[in-house]
């Protein structure tokens, strides 16, 4: 009795975290989220009929689709799922549209139920966003939010409850989401290589670091495979709440698979791990 007491007691307080590590797949996921480059692609992508193909000079590719299993304290909270979708054209301009998913397990829902999901359609040649919409499911909490991003103007939209608000920004900036993937493509994977990116979130501009710390081999379900260890050094709480900076491992080849992500919370650590594609789509390099 007393071990399923334990148990509840655990689940009770997973659930206050499980909000927590799926608010930090909408951040932190900029490492995690940028994608598991299947092996059926072909590398080209087609948008309405136009074909283009960055596949030479981008890590990335339209259809790619991965799913990570977050824990804490070793206990499965949630599931999170990335994938990149075409956008259409404006012009002859192509988009794509990032998409991320973020779900608790039925144990974390009898507690507190989390159903969020986010969109994002960028530039894949500028790798800047144009617009994004947060969908957030959280308990009894239902909030949508769009933010229309005008690199030129060097303004932000914010439409929230009704409501709009234009504020100022530095041109260059990023989503949540939108940043990872301007990451993955061009930090150099040395060691002590840095880059710093201005990310837009809740009505602030924030600057984030983010370092190279080693290359060292990482095992898991994906098999062992020789990998990048990344620091990403948050200067606020913010979407994943943690008490220290996020840590993520991706491979260190052509693809930059990010496999693993871990970051410190109030109690513990969240840690999420790929578990698909097949482990076999990730080799060493």
């Amino acid at each position: 009795m007393d071990s399923v007491v334990s148990h509840e007691k655990r689940s009770f307080y997973s659930c206050q975290h499980t909000r927590v590590l799926t608010r930090g797949l909408l951040f932190s996921v900029w490492l995690l989220s940028s994608g598991l480059i299947m092996g059926t692609m072909s590398g080209a992508l087609v948008w309405a009929g136009l074909s283009v193909d960055f596949s030479s000079v981008r890590p990335f590719h339209i259809g790619e689709q991965l799913t990570y299993e977050l824990s804490w304290l070793n206990i499965t909270v949630g599931t999170a799922v990335m994938s990149v979708t075409a956008a259409g054209l404006d012009g002859d301009r192509p988009f794509a549209k990032l998409i991320t998913t973020a779900q608790s397990r039925p144990t974390i829902n009898r507690f507190f139920p989390v159903d969020n999901r986010v969109e994002s359609i960028f530039d894949p040649a500028t790798l800047l966003p144009e617009h994004l919409i947060f969908k957030r499911r959280e308990g009894k909490k239902k909030e949508d939010i769009e933010y229309l991003f005008h690199q030129k103007e060097g303004t932000v939209t914010v439409l929230n409850g009704g409501t709009a608000e234009t504020l100022e920004m530095p041109s260059g900036t990023h989503d949540v989401i939108s940043c990872l993937y301007y990451a993955r493509s061009t930090l150099s994977f040395q060691s002590g290589s840095s880059l710093v990116l201005n990310i837009y979130h809740d009505k602030k501009n924030r600057k984030v670091d983010v370092l190279v710390e080693e290359i060292e081999r990482v095992s898991g379900s994906w098999g062992d495979v020789e990998a990048a260890r990344v620091l990403v050094i948050m200067p606020f709480q913010g979407l994943f709440l943690n008490q220290g900076n996020i840590r993520v491992w991706f491979t260190n080849d052509d693809r930059r698979i990010p496999v693993r992500m871990k970051a410190k919370v109030i109690i513990g650590s969240i840690v999420a791990d790929l578990v698909s594609p097949a482990p076999s789509a990730v080799q060493a390099k």
